[in-house]
Formats: C-alpha cells, sequence, structure tokens
C-alpha cells in the first residue's frame, strides 16, 4: 500500500498543531461519595468533557503499565516500530509503588493504537515501503486525536497493550488465523493477539455440558465479556419447555 499524507508532515509529529488540554473526569454516587476520579491527564482541546470521560474511565489502561520500557528489537522492523517491553534492570531500581502506572495521556493511546496497527500491518507486508508505513503511522495517530476516525471498543481496551508496554498474560482460549500459513490458531497470549472486535453473535447445541452446548456458552459468553467485546446467541437450535429429548440425546440420558 501506498499511503499519501493529507494531515501530517514528515519528520514532525502529528500533534505539533494539535494543542493539548489538562482534564479531570470524576464519578459520583447520588450521595456525593466519589467512586472514581483522575486528575492532571492530557487530553486534545477540543476533547468535550464526555470524550474525556470515556477516555478516561473506559479507555486508558488503569494499571500494569511498566515506568521504565526499553525496545525489543527485531531485524525485520524498522527500529521506530520496535515493539516495547518492561526494563527490568531500570524498574529494579524504584520501589515497588512506582514501577507501574496507568495510561495518564491521550497520546499514549493514540501511539498504541495506530502503532500497533502499524506493526502488524508491517509484519504482514501491506506497506511498500517504509516511508508509507510512517506515513500510515502519523496519519492515524492525527485522525484519532482529531476525532475524524475512531474503531470500536475492545480496540481501544486491547489493542497495543502488549505492543506499547509488553502487557501480557496466558492465553485464554482466543483464536486467530496467523497471517503467515493461513491456519487457524490458539493463542498462547492474552494480549500479543488480543479481541479487538466489537460484537458475536454465537450459536448453542441442544447439549447441556457437551462441546458447543449450553454450559459451553457460559464460559465463550464470559470470555467475549472479559475482554470488553459483546454477545448475543442464537438459541433457536434448543427444545422448546415441552418438547421431548431428540432419541439420540434420550439414549446417552
Amino acid at each position: 500500500m501506498k499511503i499519501t499524507r493529507r494531515f501530517t508532515t514528515a519528520g514532525q509529529s502529528p500533534y505539533a498543531t494539535i494543542p493539548f488540554r489538562r482534564a479531570t473526569s470524576e464519578i459520583k454516587n447520588p450521595d456525593g461519595s466519589v467512586v472514581f476520579r483522575l486528575d492532571g491527564f492530557d487530553v486534545p482541546e477540543h476533547f468535550s468533557q464526555v470524550a474525556a470521560d470515556i477516555l478516561a474511565q473506559k479507555y486508558f489502561r488503569k494499571a500494569g503499565v511498566a515506568t521504565r520500557l526499553k525496545k525489543f528489537e527485531e531485524t525485520q522492523v524498522p527500529s521506530w516500530l520496535w515493539r516495547s517491553v518492561p526494563d527490568e534492570a531500570a524498574l529494579a531500581q524504584l520501589s515497588n509503588k512506582e514501577r507501574t502506572s496507568g495510561e495518564s495521556d491521550a497520546r499514549q493511546v493514540f501511539d498504541r493504537l495506530a502503532g500497533t496497527w502499524t506493526y502488524w500491518g508491517w509484519k504482514g507486508g501491506y506497506f511498500t515501503s517504509e516511508a508509507d508505513a510512517q506515513a500510515f503511522f502519523d496519519e492515524m495517530r492525527y485522525m484519532l486525536a482529531m476525532q475524524m476516525a475512531a474503531p470500536n471498543s475492545p480496540q481501544w481496551f486491547n489493542t497495543g497493550l502488549h505492543w506499547a508496554y509488553g502487557i501480557d498474560g496466558p492465553g485464554q482460549g482466543h483464536m486467530y488465523v496467523d497471517y503467515e500459513t493461513g491456519v487457524l490458531t490458539h493463542s498462547s497470549s492474552a494480549y500479543e493477539h488480543p479481541q479487538p472486535h466489537a460484537c458475536f453473535i454465537q450459536s448453542v447445541a441442544d447439549d447441556l455440558v457437551g462441546s458447543g452446548g449450553i454450559m459451553d456458552l457460559w464460559v465463550r459468553e464470559a470470555r467475549l465479556f472479559k475482554y470488553g467485546s459483546g454477545t448475543g446467541s442464537n438459541f433457536s437450535s434448543l427444545r422448546g419447555a415441552n418438547e421431548s429429548f431428540p432419541a439420540a440425546a434420550a439414549h446417552r440420558a
């Protein structure tokens, strides 16, 4: 892909022409007690209070972001696009309380989203040249900051936590198609191949505990809700209240 710059200039930060402001976000109970408050986070100046609240309350990563990071070198990826991992040596010099934090600047969120999309695109061979990859990265960051483009909620929640901060965990049962082999693969990582999809419609078999059945549906629903997606289910295959067991099911029972 060739990417033509529309809003940004090569060699200049995409945020150079966008003023930012400090904001505060708060949620209170009816009795006035504070449920959530975040002071002094940075958003584009034109963001409404609602937009700032959504970012602070929903989309900022609240914890687990290492305060000292280093780049993870990959010989087939340009150095400006290397992903980051916790710098364990630098973190060891800090107290436990100082080692992790949360996101507090909208630019962190825009960078991790656009950076991850660019990283995936580079590794998948999408860009004609490195300049096109850099243009895509800059243009996407600008458009996110200017509210000209926005992904769905699970993208804001999950995309880029591995690329930007090295956040990870054991696989949660997700699958992805390997871009090199085209093979559907079980992910061993919770965030390297995240769940960025908005909504799912699931099927359910007329079976209580078998694979794809009613109890299995609960697990799949929990997996989707955990990472911020929505889900609905097609229950048309289940028997009605007064319908009898199919012969095969009655035999198993």
